[in-house]
């Protein structure tokens, strides 16, 4: 198979215009499964092709392998074990691990359990005689927000602080330098210098001081690794304050938008409690919280799809374009709860298989079936709803239900 240049195609996916329904646009991407860009990076669009990139220890998630830095990329001095390759990702994420689930903390999610339910159970509470509630700010955030400060243990109201910086970072991830303002660029950069600060401070105050919360945890614990670094710390800290709440806000936000647009199996599921393991799963790869992973780098040269790439080059995984590559899945445009071969990348694969994945299963099952139970006819107000600017974390900014006599 040859590489063929179909740029236009990419960049009418990055364009805010596409956000709605950019699953079309993967359709014209997946003709060339390995495509050439002008710039010289390399977009993967299919399933076989990704799921094969994913595990291949020849492809690097450090930023410092790419032949052309990064804009943006070189103040961190202290990567997260996410843009890290082993031995150094798998030393960090172990030590991670070892406080956040099995086998050493196995508990962990199902621990949880009664703060998550009692948490939506609250939000929905308040929603109660509301004739409109926007999903995101009444439940889709501030849910997952509560949970990831509570086990981390940062300061609840120090929320409005973070959110406006995660915001900035979110939307300087894509940033293109041909194409974005610097100020884009500028205010992720400021964001996370001070997003660190604040961590920083908030590490500093655990040492010699152990607690139940993940960062007293790891400030406090020799392990078989040893000790993280402050700066390790930080950066795993900051990791999992943004991914522990930005991903499933979306999960959870395209979860009742897909619910209210197929009404029979928002029916189903109010009769059928049970139906929402399976039916999160086909959330996530019908409508992932992540579409794309921005970059990968070339260790040495990879054939893919009988295409070379070099040694060095930028690869951009299109993983919701793999999700419904229909050389995988059948009927890959229908959404289906019953769909029994769902080995979706919804989160990734591999080695960087999402950290958090079984909390942010079982925060989007109970927010999902509780709102599925609870909610009072609910209807969209808006479809489809506006989108948050992001083509990587995609997902509405606001979703507005009518409930029964809105």
């Amino acid at each position: 198979m040859t590489t063929t240049q179909v740029p236009d195609t990419l960049h009418r996916i990055l364009d805010y215009s596409s956000r709605s329904d950019p699953y079309p646009l993967y359709a014209e991407l997946r003709r060339t499964p390995v495509a050439r860009q002008e710039d010289g990076s390399f977009v993967v669009s299919t399933y076989r092709e990704l799921a094969e990139l994913l595990h291949d220890p020849h492809v690097s998630s450090d930023v410092r392998n790419l032949a052309h830095p990064m804009p943006g990329r070189e103040s961190d001095t202290t990567p997260a074990f996410i843009n890290l390759d082993p031995p150094e990702h798998d030393r960090l994420r172990r030590m991670a691990m070892r406080h956040f689930g099995p086998p050493h903390t196995p508990g962990l999610v199902d621990g949880l359990e009664p703060v998550l339910t009692a948490t939506v159970g609250d939000l929905i509470d308040d929603m109660a005689g509301k004739e409109q509630i926007d999903v995101v700010d009444d439940l889709a955030y501030p849910f997952p927000v509560t949970v990831i400060c509570r086990l981390l243990g940062v300061p609840r109201e120090d929320e409005p602080k973070f959110r406006l910086w995660v915001n900035d970072l979110i939307n300087s991830i894509d940033y293109n330098p041909a194409t974005d303002p610097k100020e884009k660029l500028e205010k992720g950069l400021a964001a996370r210098q001070d997003l660190r600060e604040f961590l920083g401070g908030l590490v500093a105050q655990r040492h010699g001081r152990p607690g139940d919360d993940l960062l007293s945890r790891l400030a406090n614990d020799d392990g078989p690794d040893g000790r993280m670094t402050d700066e390790e710390i930080i950066s795993t800290a900051n990791l999992l304050l943004i991914a522990g709440h930005e991903t499933t806000v979306n999960l959870i936000t395209n979860g009742m938008l897909t619910l209210l647009r197929h009404p029979q199996v928002l029916d189903r599921l109010r009769g059928e409690p049970e139906l929402v393991v399976p039916l999160v799963e086909e959330l996530l790869r019908y409508e992932p919280p992540v579409h794309i992973i921005p970059w990968r780098a070339a260790y040495s040269d990879v054939t893919v799809a009988d295409t070379v790439i070099p040694k060095g080059s930028q690869i951009m995984l299109m993983l919701a374009s793999g999700s419904r590559d229909p050389q995988r899945f059948v009927e890959p445009d229908r959404f289906d709860p019953d769909r029994r071969d769902n080995q979706h990348l919804g989160f990734g694969s591999g080695i960087h298989l999402c950290f958090g994945g079984p909390l942010a299963r079982r925060e989007a099952q109970i927010a999902l079936g509780e709102m599925a139970r609870r909610l009072d006819g609910p209807a969209l107000v808006t479809d489809p709803p506006p989108y948050r600017r992001s083509p990587v974390l995609r997902g509405p900014i606001h979703l507005q239900v009518r409930q029964n006599g809105g």
